[in-house]
Parts: structure tokens; C-alpha cells; sequence
């Protein structure tokens, strides 16, 4: 059974494995070289102490997801907007980790009266894309060509869905 619940830092090294692979071998992040425990580790404090949530998914005593959100763009203004991201180990996707990872997301934006959760999805993903088209995230913006990773063009979607 998969259970959700908030992350500690027993988890920023299953956090940082996670993200790690989704680096080396996806276009879903937009980086090139992998993270170290100490850069996963600031971020992890950091989102405690701005209280940004961080869920973990959990299966047998092992994480196998996770997932946060965070200021959309660093000015005041912009407050009341998120921008969430779900990450799911590469041998547990496919089994609804993502649904069970976004929900809480969602309900926690709500809880913080926050106004719109923005996702920023590489276009060639439909697997993310339709996971949040399923919770009412509607497609806003099509940015052509502005990532390059693989040697290869990457487009991006912005997905929002107002709370």
C-alpha cells in the first residue's frame, strides 16, 4: 500500500536519488548536472522555512515519490501563485503515485488561501500533462524551443489551475 505524508530529512537522500535519475535521464528537469546531498538538503530547508510543503510517497518503508511546491517568480506581487512539481521513481510510474502525490499539493494551497498553481511540463510529457488535466489544470502557455537538453529542442507548457 502507498501512503502520503510530509517529508523529514530522513528523506532529502531518497529525494535527491529521485531527482537525480529524473536529471540523468529525462527531459522533465531542465538541468544537466546532479544535485549533491548539501544542495538537497538547502532546499529542503528552505521550503520549511518559507512553509512550502514537501509530500512524500511511501511504499514498503521506501519513498517513491515526491512532491513540493514553490514561489512561482520571486517578486511580491506573486505572492498568491505556486508552482508544484511530482517527481515518481522511474520503476513505480505508471501506478497512480502522481495522483496521490498532487491532491495533497492541492489541498494544501487551499488551506494557505494561495490563488493559482502553476505547472511548468515539458510538451513531449503526456503522461504529467494528463495527470494535471485530471485535476482541473487547464493549458495557458506553449513556450517553443526554450530548453536544450539530449541535443534536442525542448518545448514547455504551462498548465494553472486557479484555486
Amino acid at each position: 500500500m502507498i501512503t502520503v505524508r510530509h517529508a523529514t530529512e530522513n528523506d532529502i537522500q531518497p529525494m535527491l536519488d529521485i531527482y537525480n535519475e529524473i536529471i540523468a535521464n529525462t527531459t522533465a528537469v531542465f538541468q544537466y548536472d546532479p544535485h549533491t546531498f548539501e544542495m538537497r538538503a538547502t532546499w529542503f530547508e528552505q521550503k520549511q522555512k518559507e512553509n512550502y510543503p514537501v509530500f512524500i510517497a511511501e511504499e514498503n518503508n521506501e519513498v517513491v515519490g515526491f512532491s513540493t511546491f514553490g514561489q512561482f517568480r520571486n517578486w511580491q506581487a506573486y505572492k498568491y501563485s505556486v508552482e508544484n512539481s511530482v517527481y515518481v521513481r522511474t520503476d513505480q510510474r505508471g501506478k497512480g503515485i502522481g495522483k496521490l502525490l498532487l491532491q495533497p499539493l492541492i489541498d494544501t494551497a487551499k488551506q494557505m488561501q494561495l490563488h493559482t498553481i502553476i505547472a511548468g511540463i515539458v510538451a513531449d510529457n503526456e503522461a504529467s500533462i494528463a495527470l494535471h488535466k485530471q485535476f482541473g489544470f487547464v493549458e495557458v502557455a506553449h513556450f517553443k524551443e526554450v530548453g536544450y537538453k539530449f541535443d534536442k529542442w525542448l518545448d514547455l507548457k504551462f498548465l494553472q489551475l486557479m484555486i
